[in-house]
């Protein structure tokens, strides 16, 4: 009678399928837990939108987003949104007339250098893409968040209650193939149909009201300067109680009167007494009016001044 062969393989090749095994098994781990660490960890996108965290330069402090550069900073003393184009990306609207107070959809795309349309944005202050609309007088600001499809079309519900030329910017941090975000603010002119009638500037003010909110800012604007403006909101006499509002304390707008220079400057993290401080570099002399957008009970409001810069 021939011997049998044993059945229980030798001690080389067992280690060989344990190790096998156990690689197996913590590529598949791994892959389910990154799923589900991307899952808990990213906002809601629309449909297509591939988005990415917008990360700064180790040591970098809160900076403003108004001009072009691969490190995601704004280029200090630089105002954005002059042009239609820049750093290889391309604001191209879909629809750029519009009838006066009557609610329309404002369509668009940003390409890049081989006019394709750029569908990967990294998200900064919950958002991939913060729209600014404004008439050339600086009068009827809005600051609004469209939605992107999986082509790379962005839209969003817009109103120009008067007519004249209107100015909208596209400030966002798109990131390409390699990882590496460059920040842009483009800008286009859109026009609403009938007599342009352009409203003054109102006088240079530390203070206004908006929503039964006193509102009030502390500092100097120089040019060429980085410097702190700190800004406070107040009720009945009393400090409010601010809320974040797209993962921050407030958010600043500051445009240029005359060619619209345009400057996001970003707050810091964190409220110092009560009061919301940005810091920032004007980039030239002139009239400027600055836009705070802050959010007391669940409500956002907006707080305009005119400052003037020798």
């Amino acid at each position: 009678m021939p011997d049998q062969v044993s059945a229980v393989p030798d001690r080389g090749t067992l280690r060989l399928a344990l190790s096998v095994g156990g690689l197996v098994l913590a590529v598949l781990l791994g892959f389910g837990l990154g799923r589900l660490n991307s899952a808990a960890g990213s906002a809601p996108t629309a449909v297509g939108l591939e988005t990415a965290d917008h990360t700064h330069p180790p040591g970098t402090a809160p900076h403003d987003h108004g001009s072009v550069s691969g490190t995601g900073q704004g280029a200090e003393g630089e105002a954005g949104g002059l042009a239609i184009s820049a750093g290889g990306y391309t604001f191209a609207p879909l629809v750029t007339g519009f009838t006066p107070a009557r609610e329309g959809q404002f369509r668009f795309q940003i390409r890049d250098a081989q006019r394709k349309p750029v569908t990967r944005f990294a998200i900064v202050h919950d958002k991939p893409m913060h729209l600014i609309v404004v008439r050339r007088d600086l009068s009827g600001f809005q600051h609004l968040h469209p939605t992107m499809a999986a082509d790379g079309t962005w839209s969003v519900p817009l109103t120009l209650p008067q007519p004249g030329t209107w100015r909208a910017y596209a400030d966002f941090t798109a990131v390409a193939d390699d990882g590496a975000q460059t920040a842009v603010t483009l800008g286009v002119d859109l026009a609403v149909a009938g007599g342009y009638e352009p409203r003054p500037l109102p006088a240079a003010a530390t203070s206004t009201t908006v929503g039964g909110f006193n509102v009030d800012y502390q500092g100097t604007p120089q040019v060429g300067a980085t410097v702190p403006l700190t800004f406070r909101v107040a009720a009945d006499g009393a400090t409010a109680t601010l809320e974040r509002y797209l993962g921050a304390y407030g958010h600043l707008v500051a445009l240029r009167e005359g060619d619209l220079g345009y400057l996001h400057v970003h707050p810091e993290p964190q409220l110092v007494d009560g009061t919301v401080r940005f810091w920032l570099t004007t980039p030239g002399p002139g009239r400027y009016r600055l836009y705070l957008d802050f959010q007391v009970a669940g409500a956002v409001h907006t707080a305009e001044f005119t400052v003037v810069v020798p």
